[in-house]
């Protein structure tokens, strides 16, 4: 692992680093904020999952996040959303590709050969900070926003006990039911459906649920609404009697002003989890 940069944040850290990947098979960036706290014990650990055409970078420098961990002793990791590079497959549309890895393992060509972001956010990475910083691997949470909401929402589903929390912010919500999903879901995993429903938030949430708080914010002047589909994911918790809250935000847009608005409480939300 080589560090890119390290600059104190609020009494922190926030470090930039990159490494060789073997599950995408090219070298892979990640933002990572260190509380002061950590100089001296292990902290708590909120991942945040970016969206469509982002990098580690987008979250890290937008939505504000590091002064609330800092006061609340936690820190932050901020994956890349897809595996980069000259030998990697990519599309010219951006929401297919390099930017757009949508937290799956691809099994169809071209994508498969590097294109498994659900191995490298559920178990490299997280191996490799667990054992190089001063993390509790035990006490962690997960966030993210659109792509990253929808990547969050199915990997806390998915690993029942790992999470204390999770929440996000506009996801892709029924990504099954969604062209921001089907057309994603049939080129990385093929076009057999049934493989693609354990990357269905509203599909794992009827199924399973989550076995900890949850909560989601929507804003009503989104302009991918329609995308989203917040109301599936909606009836799914209703239906299940799921303990969380989802908030429709009036007059707030997808992007990280949006974010930034309400980062304050997801930190908050999520302190409450991971402190108590």
């Amino acid at each position: 692992m080589k560090t890119i940069s390290e600059s104190r944040c609020f009494g922190g850290v926030q470090g930039v680093y990159t490494h060789p990947s073997q599950a995408c098979q090219c070298d892979m960036t990640f933002g990572l904020f260190l509380p002061a706290e950590a100089e001296h014990e292990s902290v708590p650990v909120l991942w945040f999952l970016s969206g469509l055409t982002c990098t580690h970078e987008n979250a890290m420098v937008k939505a504000g996040a590091q002064r609330w961990a800092a006061q609340a002793g936690i820190a932050l990791i901020f994956p890349d959303t897809s595996p980069r590079g000259a030998g990697v497959a990519n599309d010219d549309a951006y929401d297919l590709g390099q930017g757009a890895g949508f937290y799956v393992n691809a099994t169809e060509k071209p994508w498969a050969p590097h294109f498994r972001m659900w191995d490298y956010v559920a178990d490299e990475l997280p191996r490799l900070v667990f054992n190089t910083f001063p993390i509790a691997e035990e006490v962690q949470s997960i966030t993210g926003h659109s792509m990253g909401g929808h990547g969050a929402l199915t990997l806390a589903m998915s690993f029942p006990g790992r999470y204390a929390s999770v929440s996000a912010f506009a996801p892709i919500a029924h990504p099954t039911a969604s062209d921001w999903g089907r057309k994603q879901f049939a080129a990385y995993l093929g076009s057999d459906e049934s493989t693609w429903a354990g990357h269905d938030s509203t599909l794992l949430m009827r199924r399973f649920g989550f076995d900890g708080p949850v909560l989601i914010d929507q804003g009503t002047s989104d302009q991918f609404l329609d995308l989203l589909k917040p109301e599936a994911l909606a009836e799914a918790m209703a239906a299940r009697r799921q303990g969380g809250t989802l908030r429709m935000q009036r007059g707030y847009d997808h992007s990280y002003f949006f974010v930034s608005s309400f980062i304050e409480d997801h930190l908050a939300f999520h302190a409450d989890a991971l402190n108590g």
